[in-house]
């Protein structure tokens, strides 16, 4: 590699003068034959030379600025006019492609645009402009892209005037597919009428959400529908929780025992498990309800399963459905109920592995953009951030 390529991290280019110490200016020209960039004609006449002063990503702790020769040249060929272009250097800009580079990295890692204004002597409309302009380049190699075989479906909070957004996640290959602003299927119509291939996608995890269900089921129509385990077992609990406030309102409010109750049987120690049983002493029915609800969550957790393997745990599942459904708790009754409804979507469980853990991941990710920019008032540019520094970013 030619000592001027490495030292400037650009092409073609000849170093003829070097001046410092800060900010340091090195004067360049081509070293690469000219050519009219209308016909790429080679016979050209030289009408004048003047020098463009460019700014360059910095070399260690120092501002570089480029002096570049540039010549002025009418093609004998087409008759037109042109002035030299120069690889890594787009026409009518004072910095390179590797400048505008090193400010999106840095204001992506973290660094505000008051400190980079400050340190790099750039304004801070300046900063923001080369972000936003970066993020549209890497934004556009994902316009076209076709549904994900493996989708994550799940809503977040946008802001106090928008309300909420949905986030379309690829769970295949663990990165956000995209963010659209609403959760209702009026909200989502219009965009998830112009999703391409959405034939491809043949599974979607969920949450148990009814609007959601609808909404892939019609605009997904091969997809197999699998609801998110977390999801499951968080609603049993809650309906669980909410039987034991019926039962004991005042054992409810100890964060002791609050704290027994929603753990797995067997995560519990020995003396833990010696503290819950003398509770359950007092209440009986409790203890009977409590260990119907490890019996249901065990088999909720299994998963990894064939097809043969499923099918004696699908009698259990309706058995513990139709428990649920007769019982004397209103809250456990409209378990049953949910269960049932869902019962499909939670069976298949058993045999897919990927949750919506990804999505829930992705969220966080999400808030600390939010945080970081201190808020959005144009979902627009939060979607591009999100579509980029969630899923696209390449380094």
């Amino acid at each position: 590699m030619p000592q001027a390529d490495s030292i400037l991290n650009l092409y073609g280019f000849e170093i003829e003068d070097i001046s410092g110490p800060d900010p340091l200016v090195l004067k360049v020209k081509s070293a690469l034959m000219a050519e009219c960039p209308h016909c790429l004609s080679n016979e050209l006449r030289l009408k004048d030379t003047f020098y463009r002063w460019v700014r360059h990503e910095s070399f260690g702790l120092r501002s570089v600025y480029l002096h570049v020769k540039t010549h002025k040249y009418r093609c004998n060929r087409c008759g037109r006019y042109f002035n030299s272009r120069f690889p890594g250097i787009m026409p009518y800009r004072r910095s390179t492609e590797a400048f505008r580079k090193e400010i999106f990295y840095k204001h992506h890692d973290g660094i505000s645009q008051k400190i980079l204004s400050r340190r790099l002597e750039i304004g801070h409309a300046t900063v923001e402009r080369y972000f936003q302009d970066f993020l549209k380049l890497k934004a556009t190699r994902s316009i076209n892209d076709p549904a994900p075989r493996v989708v994550g479906i799940d809503e977040h909070f946008f802001s106090r005037k928008d309300g909420y957004a949905t986030t379309l996640c690829d769970l295949g290959n663990h990165k956000v597919y995209d963010v659209v602003l609403g959760r209702t299927e009026a909200a989502l119509k219009r965009y998830l009428d112009e999703v391409p291939d959405k034939d491809k996608t043949r599974v979607v995890v969920m949450d148990l959400s009814e609007t959601y269900r609808s909404v892939v089921k019609k605009y997904f129509p091969r997809a197999k529908i699998v609801a998110d385990r977390f999801h499951v077992i968080r609603l049993v609990n809650h309906h669980f929780l909410k039987t034991w406030q019926l039962i004991d309102s005042e054992g409810r409010k100890n964060r002791g025992l609050l704290s027994l109750m929603r753990r797995h049987e067997e995560k519990l120690a020995p003396e833990q498990r010696l503290r819950l049983y003398h509770y359950f002493g007092g209440f009986p029915a409790l203890q009977v309800i409590w260990e119907f609800k490890q019996k249901l969550v065990r088999l909720l957790l299994i998963k990894q399963r064939t097809q043969k393997s499923v099918r004696p745990l699908i009698p259990k599942f309706l058995y513990y459905v139709r428990s649920l459904k007769d019982s004397p708790f209103e809250s456990l009754s409209t378990l049953g109920r949910t269960l049932e409804s869902w019962g499909e979507e939670i069976a298949r469980m058993w045999r897919f592995t990927k949750s919506n853990g990804i999505t829930e991941g992705f969220h966080n990710k999400m808030e600390l953009i939010s945080r970081r920019a201190y808020g959005f008032r144009n979902f627009e540019n939060y979607r591009l951030r999100v579509r980029v520094l969630c899923g696209l970013v390449r380094h």
